[in-house]
């Protein structure tokens, strides 16, 4: 018997489990550093606003183009659940989705009467830039900040590492421009 359940409630263990999930986040594609596989990253969203990052590689990209769109919802079941890695900060979850040839997506359109679309979310709390200079700069919290994109640099590398990074210039609805380093 499938199990319908919430992000919360599924783990390595959990068996036949389905997921009603809205994608709220689409990373662009990209490959890895050693450069021998790509992969794409996403962030989905359940009924009761938890999120969990979930991965697609290789073939499933262009498999799944076309199919998967942002605010959109989704039934999904059959996805591999990993434990997340904290080599790279914190996770939004403590376990990650592997989206691949045997994991079931099914798209639920507008017109579902039996099934209804997830509602946009709410999960935000949204920093204005003026209190950005005010916090602490140590500060593990995370921070949402609605902006625009009005200019983005060319990647470059930095440090003793040669970390990737790219100056991006952002604009709120004041006009305001914030200069972040990513």
């Amino acid at each position: 018997m499938v199990l319908r359940l919430n992000i919360d409630r599924i783990e390595l263990t959990t068996r036949d489990w389905i997921c009603k999930v809205q994608i709220v986040e689409i990373g662009c594609p990209r490959e890895s550093l050693d450069k021998k596989w790509r992969f794409q990253n996403f962030i989905l969203e359940d009924e009761e606003e938890c999120q969990i990052k979930a991965v697609m590689y290789a073939d499933e990209i262009e498999q799944y183009a076309d199919n998967l769109k942002l605010m959109n919802t989704y039934l999904i079941s059959t996805a591999k659940v990993k434990v997340s890695t904290t080599s790279y900060g914190k996770p939004i979850h403590k376990f990650y989705w592997v989206l691949d040839k045997e994991t079931i997506i099914e798209h639920i359109k507008p017109s579902n009467e039996l099934e209804k679309r997830l509602p946009p979310p709410t999960k935000m709390n949204i920093t204005t830039f003026d209190r950005i200079p005010h916090m602490m700069v140590d500060s593990a919290a995370e921070i949402d900040l609605l902006a625009i994109v009005v200019r983005r640099g060319p990647q470059k590398y930095a440090g003793r590492t040669h970390h990737n990074c790219r100056e991006i210039t952002i604009c709120d609805n004041q006009k305001n421009q914030f200069l972040l380093t990513l």
